[in-house]
């Protein structure tokens, strides 16, 4: 297998056609309802016809939810309120149906795909279709260890990208992307901080089931280590991603990327998205023009790496759980918006009166 050129993604990636979302705007001030009167909404239509390259927006009829699942060693620490090696769990209820994303995505009809990149768990607890994509059974703790193998990051990023040409391919026109981890916004954190030049205590945040004082503090240490051992491998986001990242996050990577390169637009969720979209916008920066930010979880990391890609959250209802939950809140908004840009009528031309002649 010949080594991956991350620089090939700034050549692939192109921005949404602006051309055509010059045409929406002109067309939405055609339109009965005077523009700028529905907010954010009209940004998003047109941010929706430059991505689909149509005027008018065609409907998200296949939007899907796309979970990369991993446990992480840095979790033995004590820096979750899950115990580590437990995302096998959270997989479970979301494949049972009864993980909150799933309820949320039956009432929405939207199929949800996990892909389990480094569940703890034997490779036969799932289907097939779950656990083909696999790395590795955990990620290292990253405090004292890296988390892969150069090898095994390369890999998690190509199985990433290969998720996102079978989105592509199968018609998919909209990804709600999260994560199912036990330790990933640990990771998340420190990716923040490395890119970002922080210290650990500006991007160490409580998690989805939030932790205590002392839970916190270990965290926060957790972070400051593997910042120490990140920051050496800045240069190179590949090793940056085994160095401190983990299969799933590496994998979300190069989704992320290939979902630009094919135009398919994702609606990031929390602080894990948040980080490797970041990554991401390291490897190729017009790369974020493809994403939407769900909404705001009230991580820090997540803040920070939003700020720096100039991405606005669409929501804040307070949803801290991850597992895309948050994102696919935002999807009724995003698909309100492609109705109202498609469907409002436009304004009638004055009809052209003749002068009487004698």
């Amino acid at each position: 297998m010949s080594r991956l050129n991350l620089d090939d993604f700034t050549d692939l990636i192109e921005r949404p056609d602006g051309g055509v979302r010059r045409d929406a705007e002109a067309r939405r001030e055609r339109q009965v309802v005077p523009p700028g009167s529905l907010g954010r909404l009209d940004e998003l239509g047109e941010w929706l016809a430059a991505a689909q390259g149509a005027v008018p927006v065609r409907p998200l009829e296949r939007p899907r939810v796309v979970l990369f699942a991993g446990d992480h060693g840095v979790a033995e620490l004590g820096v979750s309120a899950r115990p580590a090696g437990s995302a096998e769990q959270l997989v479970r209820a979301v494949l049972e149906g009864s993980g909150p994303v799933s309820v949320l995505a039956r009432r929405q009809d939207v199929p949800v795909r996990v892909v389990d990149m480094a569940l703890d768990c034997a490779p036969d607890a799932f289907p097939e279709e779950v656990v083909r994509h696999r790395v590795r059974r955990g990620s290292g703790r990253i405090d004292i260890e890296d988390a892969l193998t150069l090898q095994e990051a390369e890999e998690a990023f190509r199985a990433g990208v290969a998720v996102a040409d079978e989105e592509a391919d199968s018609g998919t026109d909209l990804v709600v992307l999260g994560d199912v981890s036990v330790g990933g916004t640990t990771a998340a954190a420190v990716l923040v901080a490395a890119l970002c030049g922080t210290d650990a205590s500006v991007v160490t945040g409580r998690g989805g089931f939030a932790i205590d004082d002392l839970a916190w503090m270990r965290k926060c240490a957790a972070i400051r280590d593997a910042l120490r051992r990140a920051r050496p491998v800045l240069g190179d986001q590949l090793q940056l991603l085994a160095t401190v990242g983990g299969a799933d996050l590496a994998a979300m990577t190069g989704f992320l990327l290939q979902c630009a390169v094919r135009k398919l637009p994702v609606i990031l969720d929390g602080v894990v998205t948040a980080a490797c979209a970041l990554v991401a916008q390291r490897v190729a920066f017009r790369a974020p023009d493809w994403w939407l930010a769900g909404h705001d979880s009230g991580e820090p990391g997540q803040a920070k790496a939003l700020d720096r890609m100039a991405l606005e959250p669409l929501l804040n209802q307070g949803v801290k759980l991850g597992e895309g939950l948050g994102a696919l809140l935002a999807l009724p908004l995003v698909r309100s918006a492609a109705a109202l840009s498609a469907e409002l009528p436009e304004t009638p031309e004055p009809e052209k009166t003749t002068p009487d002649t004698e």
